[in-house]
């Protein structure tokens, strides 16, 4: 197998086998599954809630240096800034619009992700305030249109602002003004991938109900609950939305290789750079066709880098990504990998929770992830709404983490994790049914008190 000298010891691609194996090395035995969990929050300064640039004494760079001398951060630079900082496995970087993403290191229960998120939070109001700027979780800035959002100094979001508008007309909000929390999880098998796949995809609607907190754009209300789930319909079809080939009973990872290469490109990184390869195609790129570089073919590295550049509701990589939910308050950081830890982790839930939706037609299935933004937890849902089916999908994910018995220094489980959805779901009021009562109240007509009474 040869080694391409462009990007060191990343072998070149001779084989679509090798793609298949990619994914394949991600197996691993149940006693190594481990739980990752990603979640990203707006920076803003507390006198004007306006969004922070990286220069200046105030922004991101600022922001950045103050953590990794506090608290031991390395940084990471791209062309002499830093763009991120990393620690014990974990990250600290930065989406488009300066959004702050804690990516977690591989734990093994919830307790340790909540005790995470917890350090986390207080490394970042330690430094926030120094610099008089607070962070918010939400799912979308509820105030600044995307003029007033500035962009972060990384080579891939460069090319990705020019290429979203020739895609969609949502893209270029979905990276400036959107942000989530996310969770990690791990397979065994193909086959137990697959039914993952399966149950985690069908099911992202309900996280998203669950989680919706953004029903705010440009300081108004949207006419959705979840703002940044509607953002994902239009921004770009090819490589966005619900995978029908997931449900086909042929699916696996070679099935998903074939999705990838689909995918169009966004870029190729060379030397310290991005290479601007948007649009194009991965298979031409295996064939030595790719225009940009000429003759030459793909690595593994560049792969990989293919891999970061699709957004399905749920990411195959060598693991299983779950990408439904709003940004919200830090009891959410601690419940979204609950829920899905508690399906998908526990074998007998993960075929309860199959149970619930595997009869669900593609239109269905569509149905639901594209009402769900507006509707949240009053969407119809076979003879009910997406309020019956969360209370059983909660009591499944409950019983999952019951079975795994993680148990923590006074001998609770990890299933009071779930307490802050149980409310959502038998009341039927999401968080941002909570915030527009607010709005039309208390608030008087302002989303200003947002960034004040919900700041971490």
């Amino acid at each position: 197998m040869s080694v391409s000298a462009a990007t060191g010891e990343s072998p070149e691609i001779e084989s679509r086998a090798q793609l298949v194996e990619w994914f394949e090395s991600g197996c691993k035995p149940k006693r190594d599954w481990a739980i990752g969990t990603e979640h990203e929050k707006f920076a803003f300064t507390r006198e004007d809630l306006r969004p922070i640039p990286y220069e200046g004494e105030r922004g991101v760079k600022a922001l950045l240096t103050a953590l990794a001398e506090r608290f031991d951060w390395d940084p990471i630079l791209e062309n002499g800034k830093v763009i991120a900082l990393s620690k014990d496995k974990c990250s600290v970087s930065l989406e488009p619009g300066g959004q702050i993403e804690l990516s977690g290191a591989p734990l093994k229960n919830i307790h340790q992700t909540c005790g995470e998120v917890h350090q986390h939070l207080h490394e970042i109001r330690e430094v926030c305030a120094g610099l008089d700027i607070d962070m918010l979780g939400v799912g979308h800035n509820p105030k600044w249109a995307r003029d007033d959002i500035p962009w972060m100094p990384k080579g891939r979001y460069d090319i990705m602002r020019n290429y979203m508008p020739k895609v969609g007309t949502l893209g270029l909000d979905m990276m400036l003004r959107t942000s989530t929390i996310q969770v990690n999880l791990d397979f065994d098998s193909e086959s137990d991938m697959a039914h993952k796949f399966r149950t985690s995809l069908a099911l992202q609607p309900v996280a998203t109900a669950l989680f919706a907190a953004s029903p705010f754009v440009d300081g108004k209300p949207s006419g959705y609950l979840s703002s940044r789930s509607h953002v994902w319909t239009d921004t770009d079809p090819d490589r966005c939305g619900m995978l029908p080939f997931v449900f086909e009973d042929s699916f696996g990872f070679e099935r998903y290789v074939e999705y990838m290469l689909d995918v169009p490109m966004y870029f190729v990184y060379r030397d310290g750079k991005y290479i601007d390869a948007s649009g194009k195609s991965f298979r031409d790129f295996m064939a030595g066709k790719l225009d940009v570089l000429p003759g030459e073919r793909p690595t593994m590295n560049d792969w990989s880098d293919h891999m970061t550049t699709a957004f399905p509701e749920v990411r195959l990589k060598k693991f299983l990504e779950m990408r439904g939910a709003d940004g919200g308050p830090w009891r959410r950081i601690c419940a979204l990998p609950a829920l899905w830890v508690g399906l998908l982790y526990d074998s007998a839930s993960l075929d309860a929770a199959w149970e619930l939706v595997k009869e669900l037609s593609v239109a269905e299935r569509e149905a639901l992830r594209n009402d769900v933004p507006r509707l949240g937890m009053q969407t119809p849902f076979k003879n009910g709404t997406v309020q019956d089916l969360a209370k059983d999908v909660l009591a499944i994910a409950k019983q999952g983490l019951k079975n795994r018995a993680k148990l923590d220094g006074y001998g609770d489980d990890e299933s009071h994790f779930l307490e802050s959805l149980e409310d959502v779901a038998e009341s039927g009021r999401t968080l941002a049914d909570e915030f527009l009562d607010l709005y039309e109240t208390r608030w008087e007509g302002s989303v200003d008190p947002v960034f004040r009474e919900y700041a971490y």
